[in-house]
């Protein structure tokens, strides 16, 4: 019988639940905003992490928190190894995750189609 979960992902929610914590309590970088981690996706090797986070605030905020982020990368690595115990801790990549923003607007242009529509029909 199949694992229900790889090591790959067990892993990378563990990574996840642990920057979550170092995030909140460890980091104190001002650059840095209101950030989230959203996802981390492990390589088979476990050598490389893609740690996805949103931000409250616009693309600045967003950009000098990715800043940031991958100036405290060595500490967060350094943490995590001490408090996950891996042989091979995976070097850490940022990447902002711009989904929420991108189904806001998806959202809206749905809603302004709807209304348009509406509009139209009271029209005929």
């Amino acid at each position: 019988m199949p694992r229900e979960f790889s090591r790959t992902l067990r892993v990378g929610e563990q990574i996840r639940r642990e920057l979550a914590d170092l995030l909140r309590t460890e980091i104190k970088d001002p650059g840095m905003g209101m950030v989230t981690v959203g996802d981390v996706e492990v390589s088979k090797d476990l050598s490389h992490a893609r740690v996805y986070f949103t931000v409250l605030g616009d693309a600045q905020v967003a950009a000098a928190s990715g800043k940031a982020l991958s100036r405290a990368s060595g500490f967060l690595r350094r943490e995590l190894g001490r408090r996950m115990r891996l042989r091979v801790v995976p070097a850490l990549h940022f990447v902002f995750d711009d989904s929420e923003l991108k189904g806001a607007r998806v959202d809206a242009l749905i809603e302004e189609a709807m209304r348009s529509d509406r509009a139209r029909g009271q029209e005929d």
